[in-house]
């Protein structure tokens, strides 16, 4: 399959310099527009990629050269933007940083996987003329990256703005996109919690704050030539074939509801084309499983629903006794602590489904972030 999409990077110099704000902003304005676009988020990160999804009205997909072959990262985006006016991609990170000196992993790695343009958000705080000077370093720091333009962000002022962006189209010969001001009482958005932002599920105002990204974009970006610089000429393929499609073998539910939002599109995609028909089952409402063959729990956040969960007692009771009969379960992250005897979290003890013999306490903040490498030494039974 071969593909030739405008596609966009949307890549930053560190984490919190305001990818996500431009990026949703952009999409918000995308979709007002009634494009057809595809969207992705680079990295493994679920909440982001669930309010990329939330805001283009698109499924978002992610992109990761460190969980799956690049090969398989390439044959991911032909297969969803085949039907798509524009790709549009969130990094992560700063723009080189990846697993080691050379980059590995990085978005700038993934923009020359996917021959994509660059667009770099810049926090101006306290600069103007030394924005300009990183973004050259960033231009000769790897000359094949096509870094096709500039957006400021928190800007203090017009005069603020003029001097940097002055700087940048003079010395680094690309051009200053957009220009957002510091957002005083909406610079929050969207607040953030113990793993990253408030997902769209948990977040009453969801709906309205894709008026005010529209508003951001239409007061701070130049939409147009955002669009403009994602146009590309360089085809992309993919070596892989659609699956034909196959008969139902099995039934496979999963825990689908504001609690558990981490499943990755392809893995739900992989199951169905094996023949899976998936089964969607609330955690809070409904009282027992439904007839299936196997169960499948991804994570969430049951910590913070966990008062509500211990309620359904029907639920658990049933999930326990299906277990304890043979019932092929797949859990994972918050999936794994519904599947334990209780949780402990902010001073208070809440009973789970009891799968496991195990008392789990959540911590206020996470131990680790990053990929970790296992070793399994016993085969699953």
């Amino acid at each position: 399959m071969e593909i030739k999409v405008s596609r966009l990077v949307i890549a930053g110099l560190s984490g919190d310099s305001g990818k996500t704000l431009v990026t949703l902003s952009l999409l918000a304005a995308l979709r007002k527009r009634a494009l057809s676009i595809s969207v992705f988020k680079k990295g493994p990160d679920y909440i982001d990629a669930a309010w990329l999804s939330h805001v283009s009205g698109f499924s978002c997909h992610n992109l990761d050269t460190y969980l799956t072959d690049p090969i398989d990262v390439v044959n991911s985006f032909v297969v969803e933007s085949k039907d798509s006016e524009m790709a549009v991609i969130e990094g992560n990170r700063g723009l080189f940083d990846g697993k080691d000196i050379y980059g590995t992993h990085s978005t700038a790695q993934l923009a020359k996987l996917l021959k994509a343009s660059i667009v770099l958000v810049v926090d101006c705080t306290k600069a103007t003329r030394t924005i300009a000077a990183i973004i050259k370093g960033c231009q000769t720091f790897d000359p094949d990256l096509k870094i096709a333009g500039v957006i400021l962000n928190k800007v203090a002022g017009e005069r603020h703005q003029k001097i940097i962006s002055a700087s940048i189209e003079k010395f680094c010969d690309i051009p200053v996109l957009g220009a957002i001001p510091k957002l005083g009482k909406d610079a929050e958005l969207i607040p953030g919690r113990h793993l990253g932002l408030t997902p769209p599920t948990e977040f009453a105002s969801a709906s309205q704050l894709i008026d005010k990204l529209e508003e951001i974009a239409d007061n701070y970006l130049d939409t147009d030539k955002l669009i403009s610089v994602a146009g590309n000429e360089d085809k992309i393929i993919s070596r892989m074939t659609s699956p034909p499609p196959k008969e139902t073998l099995v039934r496979i539910g999963y825990f689908r509801d504001s609690v558990f939002t981490f499943y990755y599109p392809e893995n739900l995609e992989a199951l169905q084309n094996e023949g899976a028909e998936l089964i969607s089952i609330s955690s809070l409402d409904d009282k027992k499983l439904p007839e299936i063959d196997a169960l499948y729990i991804g994570g969430g956040f049951p910590e913070t629903h966990a008062g509500q969960l211990t309620q359904n007692r029907a639920l658990m009771n049933s999930v326990k006794s299906s277990a304890r009969s043979g019932l092929p379960i797949y859990a994972e992250c918050g999936g794994l602590i519904y599947l334990c005897k209780s949780i402990s979290w902010q001073n208070s003890r809440y009973e789970m489904a009891g799968v496991f013999d195990v008392d789990l306490v959540m911590k206020e903040k996470p131990v680790g972030h990053g990929y970790s490498m296992m070793q399994i030494d016993r085969s699953n039974p």
